[in-house]
């Protein structure tokens, strides 16, 4: 993800958005319309390729034995469209690649074992563990976003011996091999915030009210572009590659107003986090309104058939 940013976004800050905000648009709307496109147009470009390997995999089906190589391919390259929707900076997250591929390894290895159904949601739940405890460098993390999901189709008297060592094993070794590769640093800084009265206490209620709403918008959106896309599918049966390009482009229009919608890890989510400390910190009314932006923009490039996650773009949004 990082090479494609630095390619495609040459000659741009590490603070991303914040300089994009400042410059004239005349000098920097065509990257910021182009680049988001052609991402589109390369992760629509891979998806009639996985059709393609989808169609050969069923035709071969009645004859494979353990895990075929068509199999290994689905996860390698729908990496790699996660890596290029990030990497020309659509509004999408890491995490959910992540978890992905974890759980693809892990399905893998199930296959060529040949486990039961138990011991292969035990196993996914091992991949899924260690893709979020890599992704965001939180082990606890990990094990409880396998637990609470992964393995509720379970019951607990089904569950194969030695389920939960397994999680967290998987989970504190991915970590461990995550921070020896990329090195220990948070994804963001968080201030310190100190609760100088308990009558802020209903001010906290009412903002836990209020992004309760907004993700629900939010969920709903996505389904909604989603279905619209579908049906665009449908009704005119444009080539696959228009869709992904479709959520590029809305993103990059939506860009030139608010750049801060654009991926640049959390160089973003860090700013905002930080308003009010430096010149190019955004207001409190550009912030409601980039909260929006940032809303439909992630909804469209998901709906979109854009490869990624919505774990950080909820992030920001909160």
């Amino acid at each position: 993800v990082h090479v494609i940013h630095d390619w495609a976004w040459a000659g741009t800050p590490n603070e991303g958005a914040a300089w994009l905000r400042l410059q004239r648009l005349s000098d920097t709307w065509h990257r910021i319309l182009l680049i988001p496109v052609s991402g589109g147009v390369i992760v629509g470009m891979m998806h009639g390729l996985l059709e393609i390997f989808e169609q050969l995999k069923l035709a071969k089906q009645p004859q494979n034995q353990g895990i075929s190589l068509l199999a290994a391919i689905f996860p390698t390259v729908k990496a790699v469209q996660a890596a290029v929707t990030l990497g020309t900076g659509c509004s999408l997250g890491p995490e959910g690649p992540s978890v992905d591929i974890g759980k693809s390894c892990a399905l893998g290895c199930s296959e060529m074992m040949e486990n039961n159904r138990e011991r292969r949601i035990a196993l996914v739940a091992a991949g899924a563990a260690a893709g979020i405890a890599s992704g965001f460098n939180a082990a606890v993390a990990g094990c409880f976003f396998a637990i609470e999901t992964v393995l509720r189709p379970l019951k607990a008297e089904n569950a194969p011996p030695f389920t939960t060592a397994m999680i967290i094993l998987a989970s504190v070794i991915s970590s461990t091999v995550s921070n020896v590769l990329l090195g220990e640093r948070p994804a963001f800084t968080v201030p310190a915030y100190e609760l100088k009265s308990a009558a802020e206490l209903p001010l906290y209620l009412i903002l836990g009210m209020l992004c309760g709403a907004v993700s629900v918008v939010f969920g709903r959106l996505v389904v909604w572009f989603s279905r619209f896309f579908a049906y665009m599918k449908e009704r005119f049966d444009f080539p696959i590659v228009v869709y992904p390009a479709l959520g590029g482009l809305g993103a990059g229009l939506i860009a030139l107003k608010y750049p801060g919608i654009l991926y640049w890890g959390f160089t973003n989510v860090e700013e905002i986090l930080h308003t009010g400390k430096s010149a190019s910190a955004p207001g409190i009314w550009l912030l409601t309104q980039l909260a929006a932006a940032k809303v439909v923009a992630t909804a469209l490039c998901k709906g979109s058939g854009l490869v990624g996650g919505l774990y950080a773009p909820s992030l920001m949004i909160g």
